[in-house]
Order: C-alpha cells, then structure tokens, then sequence
C-alpha cells in the first residue's frame, strides 16, 4: 500500500474535489455510450459490423480505439497542471519507472495467451481459421502496436492510479479495501456495452469485475503500476493480433478467425482464467518480487 500512501502523501483534504471533474468528465461519457447501446434499435455488434463494412477493419479498428489517445492526453495534463504531480509518482512508488516489470509482465501474459491459444487449437482446430492478409495485417500492425498501449495505459493510469488514489483519499480511514473494491467494480461495469455481453450474457462481468481486482491487487502489492500496464497490454494487443471474431468489440485483420457459432460459445471460456491463470501469475510475481503483508496492503488503513 506504500503506493496509495506515496500518492496521497502529495494531496490533501481539500484537493478531493479535484478528482470529480475529469472522473466525472469520463465516467458520463461511458455511461451515455452504454444507454446509447442499450436502448439502440439496433445491437452493438451490428454497429460494429456496419462501422467495419463502411470503414473496413483497420480504420473501424482506429476509430474505435483513437479516442483513449485523447483522454490519456487530458488525464495527463489534468493530474500536471491541475494535481501538480508527475507522472512518475503517478505510475510508482519508485524513483523512477521500472521498465524492467513492465517487460516481465508482458511477457507471462503472452506466454499465457499463446499456451491457451495453442491448447484451443489442439482441441478445435476447425474453427480457428487462418485468417493472414500482409497488407491488411501490417496496416493493423502498426494501428495496434501504437495505439493499444495508449488504451490500456489510460485504463490503468485511470482506474489503478487516478480513481483509486481519489476513492483512497475519500476514504482514508476505513481502509484500502474500499478503493479496490469500487475500482474494480467500476471497471468491470464499463464493458457492459461491449458485444461480448450481448452474446455471452451477464455472467462475463464475472471475468471483467475479476480482471479488474486482479489488477488492482497487482498494483497495491507491487507499489506501482508497472505490472499492470505489462499485463494489460498484452492482454489487449497479443489477443488482438493473434485472433477475432466477428462478436467481439475488436474487430481485427488478425491473424486467425475464431468461426465458433455463437450458441457454442461458453462464458467460461473466459471466466476459468480469473480463478486458474490470475491466481498463478500473482504466485509468480509475489515470488518474483517478494510481497508480504497481504492483508494490511489490500485493506489496511491508507496512512
């Protein structure tokens, strides 16, 4: 929790209502988004596929994702100008950035992705289809490299530094619990109007919820947001360049198709990683980097 402890250390009291306005700012436009796909005649995934048809996937794909471009850019400038405090304070405890985490993280989360991918294909090869276009491919390549960092680097910046560090400070004496908690929920809560719930149903917010406390704990165990950020980028840009859908809210020119009929998809096709792989990479990183004092970390009070 020394992170939390080192963010709040550099407020005080009287900036809480500071963290309203860009919050409050993101989390409306996330909820207009939902109602607008909620009360829609027509289903997210048709928007989807008609933006893709339009556009074709790469500019439908950069259309999608530029706008996390622009609320890093605001949140950045709101936590210099408004909060007065870099952006290394704001990602770690450490004196400096720790590139070295990063890289390790990234690098279990592909090779997690790249074993479940591999197993999927050992037992359904037939609806896996080799989906490679070079030029397509490249052209996506290059849109997901850049700009798939930026949108999960703004969903961690947001949710894991940002909003946990106002909820911390608002909530100072009852405990860090309560910061997890509400992050982590509210995380979750935003991939409502992804498609994937429209196919799956209500019971893959167990997967998004559980995502987001795994991450939360990784970024109040490890003092820093540097695992998080590995892990969530890979998790976005390895899946996305390996393989889509067409019920999926990324729709790449990756370089397999998933062809599964939808009534054969099973929500625990996402939900068993929250309770197998999470578990097993916070073994390996509470190994790796020796954490202790779990309890007092995740719910003690914030100093």
């Amino acid at each position: 929790m020394k992170y939390i402890d080192h963010l709040l250390h550099q407020v005080n009291k009287k900036q809480i209502l500071y963290y309203l306005p860009f919050t409050l700012f993101y989390l409306m436009i996330m909820l207009v988004n939902g109602l607008i796909a909620k009360y829609s005649s027509i289903s997210t995934q048709e928007i989807i596929q008609s933006q893709v048809e339009l556009l074709g996937k790469n500019a439908a794909f950069f259309q999608l994702i530029f706008p996390f471009a622009i609320f890093l850019v605001l949140l950045a400038l709101w936590v210099l100008f408004v909060h007065k405090q870099s952006l290394v304070s704001l990602t770690t405890s450490r004196t400096k950035i720790d590139l070295k985490r990063f890289g390790f993280a990234f690098g279990c989360q592909t090779a997690l992705i790249l074993l479940s991918f591999i197993i999927s294909y050992l037992f359904n090869p037939t609806h896996l289809v080799f989906n490679f276009n070079l030029t397509a491919f490249l052209g996506f390549f290059v849109i997901a490299l850049i700009f798939i960092p930026i949108q999960t680097s703004f969903e961690e910046y947001f949710f894991r530094a940002y909003m946990m560090q106002g909820v911390g400070l608002a909530t100072r004496s009852r405990g860090m619990g309560i910061a997890l908690i509400v992050t982590s929920v509210v995380f979750g809560l935003l991939h409502l109007a992804n498609p994937e719930v429209e196919v799956l149903g209500g019971g893959i917010m167990v997967y998004y919820i559980g995502t987001g406390f795994f991450l939360g704990i990784m970024t109040l165990m490890d003092d820093g947001l540097e695992l998080a950020l590995g892990f969530h980028a890979a998790n976005n840009l390895i899946g996305a360049l390996l393989v889509t859908s067409s019920w999926t809210v990324f729709q790449t020119n990756s370089l397999f198709l998933n062809t599964t009929p939808i009534d054969a998809i099973s929500v625990w096709e996402f939900i068993w990683q929250v309770f197998v792989f999470y578990p097993i990479l916070l073994v390996i990183f509470a190994k790796r980097y020796k954490w202790t004092d779990w309890k007092n970390r995740l719910l003690g009070r914030v100093a």
